[in-house]
């Protein structure tokens, strides 16, 4: 065992001073799903280092953009032609400006290789992409648990939606999500905090939808993971809408603002910034792992610490490369390999799709604020015994807004009379995208790239996915039914937009160490436990056997904080 010095890591003021590198748990990464597990395994006791590969960024101390107005950025808070070329991966959607420019990865550090083309989107820091993600919160139901056993795809989620309720309802009170029961069961209820308003556009959009449907499609207000009323420490929205900035008044869940203060509370953390974990130890004897190896992203020195349980929540595809990377000695693919499905089967929302129109009538009505929220039409097709020439399903989100200060005066392009129209605000517009699941396939994959190295020598990740025949037929309707609901609606003269979709760019990479039944078929048992290690957990993105078409992170929450339920249960027994 290595010696380590000792190091800060925790909330300002407080020092924790590390006598050695043993502890009983380890957590690798600190997003969403890493921010969980730590929580639950220092409430239950455990003395637990999380490892991050990138920086610290403090709540509320490191959000340095959070309170600036466009004004206060060199650039009114967009992108210059330097930027485009330093992040052309990020460039491919809005999320390149530089109001958070350093919350998203160093593109020429972390190269990957697109064997077709994968719009890749990470943060490498504490908190990872809770910083910056939508916060659209829906549970997943029976129909989704059971559709893959049922259409004899992929393997059969070793779990239902009884196993999981409880546990969503336990993430959803200490996240704090925002929503109404609807009482729809593709997307059942939960533990809810008041709901968020519709605007008088999105309300008479609404009412037209449900009451001519019938109850078969319904729009419904967003379920967010925004506070609407204030828990400890967090204070509720302020409907500024610049959560991708960091929120300091925590508002919105994320690691920094509600998982991180529960664990460092409990006195059982340690955190450890920039630590690369580049591979599990693994005892072939007792068929368990030891704990990790660590590169010091800026020393590049090696530790390596050790536990009893391990709990792997790099992200999706970084976990994948932890496994792949580790035990190779027992299992040529990685630890998690046995089964073949180690990296195979990757999964992300196709979207880019919907429909938009000018919504007439409401010209002497306003909203309040900006609300970082909007309106979902969640999945019907293939739910009410119809049959498409596809299976599977889709939803919608969209808002209702008006145009700002912005917006074109053909009439005037000087003086005075154009200041002042330019306070009033312009049309009303209303605009939806679909969402659409994305069947497992064994051929979207990702391997090692040993050729190609990134700025710590380590391999990259190569990615070949795309979306197959089903979600292209699935396309059509989300184009089509978009149209049609909007124009019912009395939307004026709707228009479908569609743009290229390349995989990943919805953010919600699933797959690549599926649960299953069998350790033949997938990498991990019902408990998120790796097949091959009993002691090592993965419950982030890439657990997922499928990916219904509702947004995942909320799931992801769930699963953590069940399987650390289970993981110290089992400690205390000695089965670990």
């Amino acid at each position: 065992m290595k010696p380590v010095k000792p190091i800060y890591i925790g909330l300002p003021g407080i020092f924790y001073i590390m006598a050695d590198n043993v502890f009983d748990a380890i957590v690798i990464g600190s997003g969403i799903s890493g921010g969980w597990a730590a929580k639950e395994l220092t409430q239950k006791g455990l003395k637990t280092i999380m490892l991050e590969r990138g920086r610290n960024i403090e709540h509320i101390k490191g959000y340095v953009n959070a309170t600036k107005a466009p004004w206060n950025f060199p650039h009114r808070g967009g992108r210059t032609q330097q930027m485009s070329k330093d992040y052309p991966v990020l460039g491919r959607d809005y999320f390149l400006n530089e109001t958070n420019l350093d919350y998203w990865v160093d593109e020429k550090e972390s190269p990957y290789v697109e064997v077709k083309r994968f719009d890749w989107f990470r943060g490498y820091h504490v908190g990872g992409r809770s910083l910056m993600w939508g916060r659209q919160s829906y549970r997943w139901s029976d129909i989704d648990f059971e559709a893959n056993a049922k259409d004899g795809i992929a393997v059969d989620w070793p779990i239902r939606y009884k196993d999981i309720a409880p546990w969503y309802s336990y993430v959803e009170r200490f996240a704090g999500i925002s929503g109404n029961r609807d009482g729809l069961p593709q997307l059942p209820d939960g533990d809810f905090q008041p709901p968020m308003d519709m605007n008088c556009a999105e309300k008479f959009i609404a009412g037209n939808i449900n009451a001519h449907y019938k109850g078969k499609r319904n729009m419904i207000i967003g379920r967010t993971a925004n506070l609407t009323k204030a828990l400890p420490g967090r204070s509720h929205c302020q409907y500024r809408n610049q959560c991708a900035m960091g929120c300091p008044f925590g508002a919105y869940f994320s690691t920094q603002s509600s998982t991180l203060p529960a664990a460092f509370a409990t006195g059982n953390l340690t955190l450890r910034p920039y630590s690369i974990v580049t591979k599990i130890l693994y005892d072939k004897d007792t068929k368990k792992a030891t704990g990790v190896e660590v590169l010091d992203a800026q020393t590049n020195k090696t530790y390596e610490y050790y536990a009893k349980v391990i709990f792997l929540n790099a992200s999706t595809l970084n976990s994948a490369w932890v496994l792949m990377n580790s035990a190779t000695d027992v299992w040529p693919g990685g630890l998690g390999s046995s089964s073949g499905e180690l990296g195979h089967n990757l999964m992300d929302h196709h979207y880019r799709v919907g429909a938009y129109g000018e919504v007439e009538g409401f010209d002497d009505k306003y909203y309040f604020g900006r609300r970082p929220n909007g309106v979902y039409v969640p999945r019907y097709r293939n739910l009410n015994g119809e049959k498409r020439d596809y299976i599977r399903g889709f939803g919608y989100q969209g808002l209702a807004s008006r145009e700002g200060w912005g917006h074109e005066i053909a009439e005037m392009n000087i003086g005075g009379m154009f200041k002042e129209a330019l306070g009033e605000p312009g049309k009303w517009y209303f605009g939806m995208a679909a969402f659409g699941e994305t069947l497992p396939n064994h051929n979207n994959k990702v391997t090692l790239d040993k050729d190609k190295k990134d700025k710590w020598g380590l391999p990259v990740l190569a990615i070949d996915a795309a979306i197959g025949d089903n979600e292209k037929k699935m396309r059509k309707d989300m184009g089509d039914d978009a149209v049609e609901m909007l124009r019912m609606a009395g939307i004026k003269s709707p228009g479908k937009f569609e743009s290229d979709y390349s995989m990943g760019s919805a953010i919600h990479e699933m797959g690549t160490a599926r649960m299953g039944r069998d350790p033949k078929t997938s990498v991990l048992n019902g408990w998120n436990q790796v097949w091959d290690a009993k002691n090592v957990f993965v419950t982030d993105g890439a657990a997922m056997a499928s990916s219904a078409c509702q947004n995942p992170s909320l799931t992801y929450m769930a699963l953590t904080a069940r399987a650390a339920d289970y993981a110290v249960r089992e400690l205390k027994k000695r089965n670990l």
